[in-house]
Formats: structure tokens, sequence, C-alpha cells
């Protein structure tokens, strides 16, 4: 896709609250590597609301489309006047089918110390399509509230085969699927039956097995380290991807990737933490991770790799941490540890 000489264009978001500090930490830091990035900058969320009174303006939207590629930071989806999430307007316009959040053990010393799990979630269907509606009774006009799910076999069947194929690329050795085909016999059912169809072209490849979400939960507490890749529809990967994140310190290391076919968002699956914006004490590993994660995908897995060395080492061995994870660091002393890292000062 990319050779190591050629520029790539991205779209660049640096969002809300803490989001246009850790982007600039992030870029820096990139930048530094000698990234093969050409940032176009662009606004959305509160900022773009104030220029373009959309949170999702089209020159971001049209910016996207040309690259194909975008880096953003948290956004907030203003309250009230009739605004829908901006980060499901973006799934549903470029229609970024996978969500892909990685989670492993950085930190030793916690509960769990070989956390490794892939979990990749449906993106688009599912209880999340927005089939809300109330039913008025007696005088009520809220008596009753009525949500549809939606999962089709041909959505079912594009995420199974991401995840097998991502499990193959990656050295994984196990896929579980999540459902609870038990009781949403319909909706869950064919999401499950279509994984396992797909599981038959991967015999002696992937080991397949498959658990009810609720149990899944239970077990990731009590034993993550059985857990591989786990595939699962848009609400329990919601939910569970959060779960997973918690296993290794929180989400202030939780990065996340939304895969379509022509098009690609990374970010820090945080939220935009306006307490402490402006303060210089947030955490861009988060959001870092999200950017080695943007390399491996435009082939330039060697760059992801050195920003995850750099971000251990950090960590683990020169123990230099962010408040969210113990510690008394700032962004700059973060960002300027990572730096001499991936610059071979040590």
């Amino acid at each position: 896709m990319n050779t190591k000489n050629t520029l790539i264009p991205v779209t660049l978001i640096p969002g809300d609250g803490i989001g246009p500090e850790i982007v600039e930490s992030v870029v820096l830091i990139l930048d530094a590597m000698g990234a093969p990035f050409e940032w176009d900058r662009q606004t959305a969320g509160m900022a773009a609301v104030d220029k373009h009174l959309d949170p999702l303006p089209e020159p971001t939207l049209n910016s996207i489309r040309r690259t194909g590629l975008a880096l953003k930071g948290p956004l907030t989806t203003p309250v009230g006047g009739g605004f829908r999430s901006i980060n499901v307007r973006l799934r549903e316009e470029f229609k970024l089918y996978a969500n892909v959040r990685p989670a492993s053990t950085l930190m030793p010393g916690g509960r769990y110390d070989n956390v490794d799990i892939v979990l990749i979630r449906e993106n688009l269907e599912g209880l999340y399509v927005g089939f809300d509606h109330y039913i008025p009774i007696d005088n009520d006009p809220h008596g009753a509230a009525i949500s549809s799910g939606v999962n089709t076999r041909a959505g079912s069947r594009r995420i199974a085969r991401y995840a097998f194929d991502y499990a193959v690329k990656n050295n994984r050795k196990k896929i579980t699927i999540v459902h609870k085909a038990n009781i949403l016999k319909a909706l869950t059912g064919i999401f499950l039956e279509t994984a396992l169809e797909i599981a038959k072209d991967y015999d002696n490849k992937i080991q397949v097995e498959e658990k009810i979400v609720d149990a899944c939960a239970m077990q990731l507490v009590m034993n993550p380290s059985q857990f591989d890749v786990i595939l699962t529809t848009n609400l329990f990967g919601d939910i569970l991807s959060d779960e997973i994140a918690g296993l290794v310190g929180g989400l202030g290391l939780a990065p996340g990737a939304n895969i379509g076919e022509h098009a690609a968002i990374f970010e820090a699956v945080h939220g935009s933490a306006p307490d402490i914006a402006g303060q210089g004490i947030a955490n861009p590993m988060a959001l870092l991770s999200a950017a080695a994660m943007m390399c491996d995908h435009v082939q330039r897995s060697d760059l992801g790799q050195r920003i995850r060395q750099a971000i251990h080492d950090v960590l683990v061995v020169d123990h230099i941490r962010s408040k969210d994870l113990g510690g008394n660091a700032n962004t700059k002393e973060i960002t300027a540890a990572l730096l001499s890292r991936l610059q071979g000062k040590h």
C-alpha cells in the first residue's frame, strides 16, 4: 500500500476537551519518527458547531473521502439541538463495519499479568441502528418505549470474515464468538450461525468457540488469559471492550480502529475529559497506540512496533506515568520520554 518514500495523506481531527493536547503530542512524536503522514487538519465536535453549525461538517467529511484515513481526538456531541452521535455518523457515512479494540497488559503488578485480547465488534448493525420509538399509553406520550435491532446475514458474514482474516494475519490462535442466541434467538442467532459457517473456511488454522455474553463477561474477570480474539455484535462489543480495557489499566491506554472497505478511522476511545482540558496533564498514550494501529494499517508495522515498544519502555522501564495510571507526569513529560525512547537516547 505504501512505499517508505511516499507521503500518505491523513485527515487529522484534534477534537474537543483534551483532544488538541494529545493530538499535538502524537503528531510531534510521529513527525519526529519520520512517519510518512501528510496531515490535513479538520474540525469536528464542538469547535465545528461554532464554525459550521454542524459537529461533523462537510469539509471534514470531504477530507476523509479524499484520504480514506483519519486520526481523531475525542469528540463531544452537543447535547440538544437534534445532533446525532458524531461517531455513529462517521461509521455510517464511511461504512466502518469493523471496530477493533486490542488490549494487553503493559504494566506489571496489577491483578492480571497476561492479558492479550483483541475484540472485534460489528459496528453498523444490532441494537445500535437507532430504530427507537415511544407508544402513548393513557395520557403518557412515553408510556412505552420500543427499540428494534437488525443483524443481517451479509453484515454478519462481513465482520466474521474480517475477524478470521485478522486472526490469521496476526498469528492469533483462537476466536471466541460472543452472542445471546439462547434468548435473542433471531437477532444474535443469525450472527452466531453465520460466524460458525465462516469458521469452516479456517479449519486447521483458527480454533473456534462460542460463549453467551454474560458467561463471557464473568470469565473475562476470572481468567482473561483464556481469550485471544473475541468476535461479537455491536452492543455486546461496546460493553465488553470497555470491560477488557479495565483489565489492563483503563481507557487511558485503550486505542480503537474503525475499519471499512474504503476508509479507516483511528482514535483514542476515552472521552474528551473537559474537566482536565488545558491543564497539560492528559495522557496521550491511547491516541499514540491508535496511531501505531494506523501505521500497521498502511503497511508500516515497523513504525507501529517501535511506538508500542517505546510506550512499554516509558511505562515499565522508566516508570513515567500520567496521573490516571498512578503517576504524576504531565503531557509534555510523557511526550519527551517517548521521544527519548524513540530516538534511542538510552
